[in-house]
């Protein structure tokens, strides 16, 4: 096999992940959501603390609660996405929309950005890195720019 085909292979494999785990996050599914990740992942994601890992991992019992917050099923798309894959490692970046309804809130849709880090454990692709973010207004205020859209 080729370099060039090797690495089609691999990004085509992070790309069948990336497809599984935002299912698993559309249809509620936390053992799928969490079946994508490493056992020693470290996610920087918008919900509290600074960062989640160890013993403080973002885990199913988060996830069930999170996935509480919302009345009827969550809108997950994933937009300009890049996948960059060696032969263990992989990264990729992409825009994600997320909507739903609150329970408390009513319908809501809203743009971040997404990096992820992946590494290839016995022939899976495991994510290991989950870097999430909003842009904020640089006027002083420090308010999240949750109204932008690609």
């Amino acid at each position: 096999m080729t370099m060039q085909t090797e690495q089609t292979r691999a990004e085509h494999e992070v790309r069948a992940v990336l497809d599984d785990w935002a299912q698993g996050r559309r249809t509620k599914d936390p053992d799928r959501v969490l079946a994508h990740f490493t056992e020693d992942e470290v996610q920087f994601v918008m919900a509290p603390p600074l960062q989640f890992s160890g013993d403080n991992a973002w885990g199913k019992d988060a996830l069930q609660a999170w996935f509480a917050t919302f009345d009827g099923p969550i809108g997950v798309e994933i937009a300009q996405l890049r996948v960059t894959a060696g032969d263990d490692v992989a990264f990729c970046h992409f825009l994600s929309r997320l909507s739903a309804t609150a329970v408390n809130g009513g319908p809501f849709a809203v743009w971040n950005r997404v990096t992820l880090g992946l590494r290839r454990i016995g022939g899976r692709w495991l994510i290991a890195h989950v870097h999430e973010s909003v842009p904020f207004y640089m006027d002083g205020g420090f308010r999240a720019a949750v109204d932008l859209t690609p």
